[in-house]
């Protein structure tokens, strides 16, 4: 059995930071003269002390460098504890929450997934609409990091193939990863100010900016009001569509871009692809609106743009009930939400290079049909593809559409229809926020559904936010034996 001292100590301060975070809505609702700020201070309070207890008693395994199973543990441990310790002012607050809803909202939200369990949303106290978006931040933030320094190291779903990338060839600019997450986290702060300073310039109000910026830039999709983006104007929107593409690139370039170096930002090929993605995916939902809904004021187009790129990017922002558009559109979202951004932003689902390497391995596979002579190998960036990258890539794959199998299935089995179903596990894997159908789709939400779906969906949410295998390989008899 490894030492789990280390891992502990990482988890309780986490959680202990978490706890001071928490003063943050607090002192919104003492400033709004609400009483519920006394929810967060016992939640704050609470979730302190229990993280700095644990932190003491493992204080004697800090400084130790963490093996591979402890890496593993550690990043799945952190994303399970803080959504626990995160529903605390959910459970307490004014919204009163049962427990299962209360870690629904909380996963939901650290993981940048975007569904609700919560309705009334502009009745609510702005402590906790505050609270909502800062979750989402918080776990868009944690997701980079996550994907720029864990993932790669764990080899999980191909991401090896950006060890070289954020590391090495970063080379003389950045020479430790410590110092790409400090810059990271500098441009991410950034770029939520930024977008705050345009929602406010379209007419958003101070509060409403400052969060919905929040959930823009971590792509998580919480609002503060039922109708989502319908509340906003038409300026809100575009200025969403801009910031959501830009927080599902790769950070790594932005980082690059403020060294002085804006090559890689154009030559980066997961870019360009993505970019080609979109206006696809935009211009068959315009071309759509315009010859068989007939639509062609300037909104019909808006909602087909900004629509479309909040499902692709796993945003979840909703500014029209798409389901009313008819069912190529519905398709074509639905089949959006499995492509996902790119590696190394705070988008979720499949990611784009994914789809790069496997169509990469098909090109090569055909080709050696066609010549059974011929030596073929796939290449990436002008790279060779490795062998181990590829069968990880696969991996994930089949691993993917196992789980949205077995999570459909599961979820039928409480009582959920079809497309309930089926778009509840595809949302929650790929973190997209809202399904499809009257229940979940994008004018519903996910209160309804009973208990045993939502600890599905939440253990969905879990597991596609962090890649699928790397939660999966806890499960293992061998992990705990190595």
């Amino acid at each position: 059995m490894f030492d789990l001292r280390p891992v502990a100590y990482l988890i309780g301060l986490l959680v202990a930071s978490l706890g001071v975070v928490m003063l943050l809505p607090m002192a919104i609702d003492l400033y709004d003269n609400d009483p519920h700020w006394s929810a967060f201070f016992a939640s704050a309070l609470t979730t302190f002390l229990m993280g700095g207890l644990v932190a003491l008693s493992c204080h004697n395994g800090r400084g130790s460098r963490l093996t591979l199973q402890q890496t593993f543990l550690l990043t799945t441990g952190v994303w399970l504890a803080l959504p626990m310790f995160g529903a605390l002012p959910f459970v307490f607050g004014a919204t009163e929450a049962r427990v299962v809803d209360a870690f629904f909202e909380a996963m939901s939200g650290l993981t940048t997934t975007g569904s609700t369990v919560f309705s009334g949303l502009e009745d609510l106290p702005r402590g906790i609409l505050f609270w909502r978006g800062l979750l989402q931040w918080l776990g868009g933030i944690g997701i980079i990091v996550v994907a720029m320094v864990f993932l790669p190291e764990l080899r999980v779903g191909g991401m090896q193939i950006f060890r070289s990338e954020g590391f090495d060839t970063f080379g003389k600019i950045l020479p430790r990863a410590t110092e790409i997450s400090s810059r990271i986290s500098v441009i991410y702060l950034a770029l939520t100010a930024i977008c705050a300073l345009a929602y406010r310039i379209t007419g958003m109000g101070k509060f409403d900016s400052l969060v919905h910026a929040m959930t823009t830039i971590a792509t998580g999709g919480f609002a503060n009001y039922d109708a989502s983006f319908g509340a906003f104007g038409s300026g809100s929107e575009y200025v969403a569509v801009i910031f959501m593409f830009l927080a599902a690139l790769p950070f790594v370039r932005f980082v690059q871009l403020t060294a002085g170096s804006a090559k890689p930002l154009f030559q980066d090929s997961q870019i360009r692809m993505f970019f080609f993605i979109a206006l696809v995916i935009v211009t068959m939902l315009v071309l759509w609106q315009v010859m068989v809904m007939g639509v062609r004021s300037e909104e019909g187009l808006r909602k087909a743009m900004f629509n479309s790129v909040s499902i692709l990017t796993g945003t979840g922002y909703a500014s029209a009930d798409y389901m009313l558009w008819g069912g190529f559109p519905v398709a074509v979202l639905f089949f959006a939400g499995l492509i996902g951004g790119c590696a190394g932003s705070t988008a979720c689902s499949i990611k784009v290079f994914r789809y790069q390497l496997l169509f990469a391995s098909i090109k090569v596979q055909i080709r050696k049909i066609q010549h059974p002579s011929g030596v073929f190998a796939a290449t990436y960036q002008g790279r060779k593809i490795e062998d181990d990258v590829l069968s990880s890539v696969m991996s994930f794959f089949v691993f993917f559409v196992v789980s949205l199998g077995v999570l459909s299935v599961l979820l039928g089995l409480t009582g959920l229809d079809f497309t309930t179903a089926l778009s509840g596990a595809s949302a929650a894997l790929a973190n997209i926020g809202p399904g499809l159908g009257d229940i979940i789709g994008p004018a519903g939400n996910f209160a309804t559904l009973n208990d045993t779906a939502k600890w599905l969906l939440a253990a969905g949410m879990l597991i596609g936010r962090l890649e699928l295998l790397a939660v999966y390989v806890l499960f293992t008899v061998q992990f705990w034996r190595a």
